[in-house]
């Protein structure tokens, strides 16, 4: 429901046509008369003195101006005195483009054309999307019944990698085709990604209310010092490795971006709230339960901070991230609700993460894409191929020792400064996309799932906000280096900081946002791993 409404409300802006604004047909152009001559030379229509009464734009009549100062090469080749042609004639389509004002039916055509092709770019959207959530959830719900604990999705993500590796190997047009057609759904993900992460930071007073203060302060700090020293292991690891292979570096392929929000999309989804939000107080169980009844209103709230906080200046956004005004927009709105309603902000909070499939709540839709956030990174990986290829050694060894560095340092820096074991294990994927960081902690029994979210995200915001600063310091000049240092130690939001302003950096942020994770859960697979974690946690 989510991904039809985010959809529906993007596409309906794609017929804000005005035909107006379209070139009328004039009669002149019908009603202008050639020697047979000229049309058979020029086409249909060609500048002639017959024309010059009835100047279209004003074209005509600038071509006759050329005539008469001599310049005819416009109007095709001249000929030399043996008669043969010294210049290349203009071809009649050319010539019909640069002197024919478009008719009125093409005008018709034009915008029928566009609306039929919006609808199926919505019908698109859909097919590919879906078919990308439900692979997600046939494989989620086949690892559960095998009591398989290994993430569902990854493995969904190196099948669909392996697919493309193989289709592009014999058959490079199918595998073309095969990136073509998911590559809407691909848009999609990427457009709205930070809205997927949201949903644990809103429930996070829910979730944090018996940490004590002291033990928020020591998550800090193992977070901060945790950040720098994960960013310092990787920029350096790939910076001695690329002194010792010496690949040159080449320029990538340019990276496509989500198109920025319009206005019409937040006063859609302004009106949305408004009337949802009306709904649920004139009657909370309108939808069945209270859960479904205030769904949309606290979607279209979370949706809405995402958007206004996008569009903020690059200065207030360094304090005010999209995610954490996502997070407040949604956090006031249940607010308002619960004190209106009289519920309470908890039973509204409650309501919004519910974790039960029969009874969703807002929270509940967007985590859900979670898993298809990871088999996206299919394509993604597939696009960069060639450069991680040719960059294998720096890619490859940088993220496994940060990875590695990650996780280990954090237990033991949880160990050494006597934070409880439960907290510690909870933050270790704290370098580590939510996405995948979520996979990791399941393999844990007991752990805060929304307290790693929240961890995730606030290693992001600081690399977001000191990872240029703090890579200068360190001395890393490489882009490589920059690159993967970055999303190494701060995930997705230290890439799109460091991609507003490197760009030359951005490829190979890409390609450790989403490897880094895959190592890290890789690793955490490991009963081996896992065991000498939770030993040195305590």
């Amino acid at each position: 429901m989510a991904a039809t409404a985010m959809i529906g409300v993007a596409t309906l802006r794609c017929h804000h046509h005005r035909l107006s604004a379209r070139p009328r047909a004039t009669s002149a152009v019908r009603s202008c008369t050639l020697p047979p001559r000229c049309r058979r030379r020029c086409g249909s229509v060609t500048a002639h003195s017959s024309c010059a009464a009835y100047p279209p734009h004003g074209r005509p009549a600038a071509a006759l101006s050329r005539i008469a100062a001599g310049d005819t090469g416009f109007m095709g080749p001249s000929k030399s005195e043996n008669g043969t042609a010294t210049l290349p004639r203009s071809s009649s389509s050319d010539l019909r483009r640069r002197l024919i004002v478009p008719n009125s039916t093409a005008g018709a055509g034009n915008a029928s054309s566009t609306s039929g092709s919006s609808i199926l770019g919505v019908a698109h959207l859909l097919v590919s999307l879906g078919i990308v959530v439900a692979a997600d959830k046939f494989l989620k719900q086949a690892f559960v019944a095998a009591s398989i604990k290994f993430p569902s999705a990854l493995f969904g993500m190196f099948c669909v990698f392996s697919v493309l590796v193989v289709l592009d190997a014999f058959v490079p047009a199918l595998a073309k085709g095969f990136m073509d057609f998911f590559e809407p759904a691909t848009l999609f993900i990427q457009r709205w990604l930070p809205l997927f992460y949201v949903p644990s930071l809103v429930v996070l007073p829910l979730a944090v209310r018996d940490v004590p203060a002291a033990s928020g302060l020591k998550i800090f700090a193992i977070t901060f010092g945790g950040w720098f020293a994960s960013l310092a292991v990787a920029g350096y690891t790939a910076l001695a490795v690329r002194k010792l292979v010496k690949t040159q570096l080449i320029p990538a392929e340019p990276m496509s971006k989500p198109s920025p929000f319009s206005t019409f999309e937040i006063w859609a989804w302004g009106a949305i709230f408004v009337a949802s939000f009306g709904v649920a107080y004139f009657n909370p169980t309108a939808l069945g339960t209270t859960a479904r009844t205030s769904l949309p209103f606290l979607l279209a709230a979370t949706v809405l901070g995402f958007m206004v906080g996008s569009g903020l200046p690059a200065g207030v956004k360094k304090v005010l991230h999209p995610i954490i005004s996502c997070a407040l927009s949604a956090d006031l709105a249940a607010v308002a609700y619960g004190y209106l309603s009289g519920s309470g902000l908890d039973a509204v909070l409650g309501d919004y993460f519910t974790k039960v499939p029969s009874n969703p709540g807002a929270g509940d839709v967007l985590m859900g894409f979670l898993g298809s956030v990871i088999i996206s990174f299919a394509f993604s990986m597939f696009k960069a191929r060639k450069l991680v290829k040719r960059h294998a050694a720096e890619i490859f060894t940088s993220i496994a020792l940060a990875s590695t560095f990650s996780l280990y340092s954090t237990a033991i820096l949880g160990r050494l400064i006597g934070l409880e074991p439960s907290l510690t294990i909870a933050i270790l994927p704290r370098c580590i996309t939510v996405a995948l960081a979520l996979s990791i902690v399941s393999f844990f029994e007991g752990v805060n799932s929304s307290l790693t979210a929240a961890v995730v995200v606030l290693t992001g915001l600081i690399g977001a906000n000191f990872v240029l600063a703090a890579m200068d310091t360190l001395g890393l000049k490489d882009p490589i280096a920059r690159g993967i240092g970055t999303a190494s130690s701060a995930h997705g939001l230290g890439t799109a900081a460091l991609s507003a302003k490197e760009p030359e950096a951005l490829p190979f942020c890409a390609i450790a946002y989403g490897l880094t994770g895959i190592f890290g859960s890789l690793i955490c697979s490991v009963p081996a791993v896992r065991q000498s974690l939770i030993f040195i946690a305590g």
